[in-house]
């Protein structure tokens, strides 16, 4: 294919990519209401509302919930248009490697977003909402708080998608087990960081919370990688 073949491909990758967002967006205008419930219920919220500071934060933040629904219900979608994109540079044998990995990259999603949305921005939000009771009064803004929740939400899901892209990596030939197993302590770090930076929190609680399944998942991932050379 010329550049202005890929380009024309690229193009055709978005737009698809675009119109399956659009049509989620119209689902997630329908959800984002009982998801707003479950955040400020989860998030020890007075009376399960959520305050708002400006006229349009309401608003702004409704629709920014939408739009994550409409994210995640096309996540196969975007995932298909990306493999299709790179497809015609790999042989046959790796396009059916990547072929057989993509349900299982949208399943380890959706468990590190549920894992992150039922357990661990909580538990976050518990540590945080009793911390200084006598002193301060916990109410916090929407967006804050549908920021917090999001944002674990897609990079615990993100996380959770390491085994896999490391058992590809390895079916292909990119890495070996033997590289991963050297690099185990730089992982190990790397991950600490990954937690620190994804959950907000001070303290090391909900920190370990996100770094222990994510360092479960890298061994994991090394494991596969074995069963992968075989």
């Amino acid at each position: 294919m010329t550049l202005q073949e890929h380009l024309e491909e690229l193009r055709s990758r978005i737009l698809y990519s675009a119109i399956s967002i659009l049509l989620g967006f119209v689902a997630g205008l329908a959800l984002a209401k009982p998801l707003l419930r479950q955040i400020a219920h989860r998030a020890n919220v007075p009376n399960n509302q959520i305050q708002l500071i400006s006229p349009t934060e309401g608003f702004v933040t409704y629709m920014k919930v939408a739009l994550y629904i409409a994210i995640a219900f096309s996540m196969p979608v975007l995932i298909y248009q990306l493999f299709a994109f790179v497809a015609p540079g790999l042989t046959s044998k790796e396009r059916r490697y990547v072929k057989l990995a993509v349900p299982f990259v949208v399943l380890m999603f959706a468990l590190g977003a549920l894992f992150a949305f039922f357990m661990l921005a909580p538990r976050a939000l518990d540590f945080l909402s009793h911390f200084g009771g006598d002193l301060f009064a916990w109410n916090p803004r929407a967006e804050e708080i549908v920021s917090f929740f999001l944002t674990l939400t897609l990079g615990i899901g993100l996380m959770f998608e390491l085994p896999v892209v490391m058992f590809v990596l390895a079916k292909i030939g990119i890495v070996k087990t033997r590289q991963l197993t050297r690099i185990r302590k730089f992982a190990f770090v790397g991950i600490l960081i990954a937690a620190a930076i994804i959950t907000p929190t001070p303290d090391p609680f909900n920190m370990m919370l996100a770094a222990i399944p994510m360092y479960g998942l890298y061994e994991l991932g090394v494991l596969l990688s074995r069963f992968a050379k075989r």
